[in-house]
């Protein structure tokens, strides 16, 4: 397994991604460096076309050396750009993603670690019995941006629909009431657009979390580099569109017959007779797109994860309570209630 590290052309250090510049940054000589200059530096940074022995060798190795101390790291089989253990250099493994696993495009972090620490501090800080050990100096240290794998998909279709209408009148002459029903063929028909609906691509991540940060700005996507994971860590898709095509492909017909149905107005009743939805392109994008994640474990034994939008810092996640907060809350509260029954009574 190849792993490979960004060097600075004027020292040699280690260079990350800067989500502030928009740049690479060498945090030893804090020199910084554009896309052009970093490959002019770097000349093999992209990864060659997979072969079949890569694959085969996929399945199995999840081990790589550090390129920085030669130490042996392991990882899961998704991850495609880590720390080393020992060094702490960032790290990207350049067979991860390679053939298939390249991704189209990637969304690069515009949140540094700074910035998203004091935003997880002010959610927390608003919390009231979450439990102190959830944001200290060590819990905050564990906030880590990732590189999550999604399928984009921009999707056309075509609609018609044909129904029956009604419009009733009713008035009164004398003692008589008159109803007067008219029937209606309605046709409607037109195009429809969906653009940059969004599917989780990693079996293994938290489908509420990862979804529950979106939307996220795509036009703001670069063409993808390797060199953007450098600082980060990354996983590689595991869930192929086919997997989820026809449920994408029924929800937006389902959605479409919806919007067409509602495009008929002014009438009493309208029954649909027959509806056709086709799509005429589909066009999906493999992405890597920034996450801010962090987890913790509850004395309970359950998992809590906090996630934030890379970009947008929009926040979801499901926070741990400390039931001791809580129950003192309801002894103060208890307390305060006895006594103004204690003094109430005293003067009546």
């Amino acid at each position: 397994m190849a792993a490979i590290s960004y060097k600075c052309p004027n020292c040699g250090g280690e260079l990350i991604f800067d989500p502030n510049s928009q740049e690479y940054k060498c945090e030893y000589c804090v020199s910084h460096f554009n896309q052009k200059e970093l490959e002019a530096a770097n000349p093999k940074e992209e990864p060659e076309a997979e072969t079949k022995a890569d694959k085969a060798d996929e399945a199995e190795a999840v081990a790589y050396s550090c390129p920085s101390c030669g130490a042996q790291i392991v990882t899961d089989e998704t991850t495609a750009a880590t720390f080393c253990y020992y060094c702490h250099n960032p790290v990207v493994l350049q067979g991860r993603l390679s053939g298939v696993y390249m991704p189209d495009k990637v969304l690069p972090f515009k949140v540094d670690k700074e910035e998203a620490q004091k935003a997880f501090l002010e959610f927390t800080g608003k919390k009231k019995f979450v439990p102190k050990a959830f944001f200290s100096r060590e819990q905050i240290e564990k906030l880590s941006g990732v590189y999550f794998p999604y399928w984009i998909c921009d999707v056309k279709l075509d609609g018609q629909m044909k129904a029956k209408a009604t419009n009733v009148r009713v008035w009164r002459m004398g003692d008589t009431e008159y109803t007067e029903t008219k029937f209606y063929e309605v046709q409607r028909a037109g195009g429809i657009q969906f653009q940059e609906l969004t599917r989780n691509a990693l079996k293994k991540a938290n489908r509420q979390l990862v979804e529950g940060v979106q939307p996220f700005q795509f036009e703001e996507s670069k063409d993808f580099h390797m060199s953007y994971l450098s600082g980060f860590q990354a996983e590689r898709k595991d869930m192929e569109r086919a997997e989820f095509e026809n449920e994408v492909t029924q929800e937006l017909k389902t959605y479409s017959t919806n919007l067409l149905r509602e495009s008929i107005s002014g009438y009493a009743t309208v029954t649909p007779q027959n509806t056709n939805i086709q799509i005429r392109e589909a066009h999906w994008n493999y992405m890597l797109l920034p996450v801010w994640v962090l987890t913790y474990q509850g004395k309970n034994n359950k998992t809590y994860y906090y996630a934030m939008n890379g970009q947008n810092k929009k926040v979801c996640g499901e926070l741990p309570v400390d039931y001791t907060k809580i129950a003192m809350l309801f002894a103060v509260v208890a307390a305060l209630v006895f006594l103004i029954t204690i003094i109430g009574g005293y003067f009546i």
